[in-house]
């Protein structure tokens, strides 16, 4: 047996090395090279934050209407639309009758929203209109 080859019975217990506090690892200490990860108190971003930055901020955004807007049909597209008298919200779901043009025909229109002007020229051709709540 030589010397050198002599060992304590207990090795001495050594510290736990402190990664990030300077010393001999250098200046980045084993985290690496800047960067997010490599910085104290580093935070993954929560995906609730960019969500929150694509909305809209300003102008309304709030306000936007929840319901589709309505189809636009035009009173002189009326007789090329629909091939009886009657026009009803089986006929134009989700429309709504503009006063843009003549009527020729006398249409009777139930349960669909029509403007004013287009009220007055189905009734100036004959036609009748039954206004839905």
């Amino acid at each position: 047996m030589q010397l050198h080859q002599l060992r304590p019975k207990h090795a001495p217990t050594r510290k736990k090395t402190r990664v990030g506090r300077g010393g001999k690892r250098g200046t980045s200490s084993g985290h690496g090279t800047k960067g997010q990860k490599s910085r104290a108190g580093h935070r993954i971003r929560p995906a609730e934050r960019d969500y929150i930055q694509r909305l809209p901020k300003l102008r309304g955004h709030r306000n936007n209407p929840k319901s589709p807007k309505l189809a636009v049909v035009n009173v002189s597209d009326l007789e090329k639309l629909i091939d009886g008298n009657v026009v009803d919200a089986s006929a134009l779901p989700k429309t709504k009758i503009l006063g843009n043009g003549n009527v020729k025909k006398a249409f009777e229109i139930k349960g669909v929203p029509l403007s004013e002007s287009a009220k007055k020229k189905i009734e100036a051709a004959g036609g009748k209109v039954h206004e839905s709540r």
